[in-house]
């Protein structure tokens, strides 16, 4: 666990010391000379119910992004191929929602994506927004790899940049994507105005 003197010295130091130290981890652990290729793609956009302070694609706020509906499931498949053509061997799908709960017509879909795109031999990775553990579960027998959940910024700050959901909401997710062994990509953002 880190404790708020270890997260006070990762922010105190300079980037490129803290990029160096990445890269000295990173070949520590994985050839250097290799980097994945990676493709992401939204396929569903705007409309978000959420009201992140820094999102565009919520509803909430008047932006340039407009509401899009979910992506056909041929056009989803067209790009990840396009995206294997040019070298990805990672194929990422991001929804503007703020769980997949209501929507099972649409999840059907996509986890009918996951499959065909995994068929293809490719990583597959999704950010659909809050799941359940049935949820978690199904995309990882659909072949899904990792799912993206961040969880922006601390938990004392939180309501202060989000108020449609709770941070442990956001917890209770990783734990079920964790519990349905699918790998967890997770991260947040520094400088909302947060104190360390």
């Amino acid at each position: 666990k880190w404790s708020k003197n270890m997260i006070r010295a990762v922010y105190d130091t300079p980037l490129l010391n803290l990029i160096q130290r990445a890269s000295v981890v990173h070949r520590e652990n994985f050839d250097a000379r290799i980097v994945q290729k990676a493709s992401l793609l939204s396929i569903k956009t705007g409309g978000c119910s959420e009201d992140c302070s820094y999102c565009p694609q919520s509803s909430k706020y008047n932006t340039f992004v407009k509401a899009e509906r979910l992506m056909k499931k041929e056009d989803v498949l067209a790009s990840a191929r396009r995206a294997k053509e040019a070298g990805s061997s990672r194929f990422c799908m991001g929804s503007a929602w703020r769980e997949v709960g209501g929507k099972k017509s649409g999840f059907k879909q996509i986890l009918e994506m996951v499959k065909e795109i995994d068929a293809m031999g490719m990583e597959v990775c999704t950010t659909l927004g809050m799941l359940d553990a049935k949820q978690a579960q199904q995309l990882k027998e659909a072949g899904l790899t990792a799912y993206n959940h961040n969880l922006d910024t601390s938990p004392e700050y939180y309501s202060k940049i989000i108020t449609t959901r709770t941070y442990d909401e956001r917890l209770e997710t990783l734990k079920n994507v964790r519990e349905a062994g699918l790998n967890v990509c997770c991260g947040g953002i520094i400088g909302f105005g947060e104190e360390v």
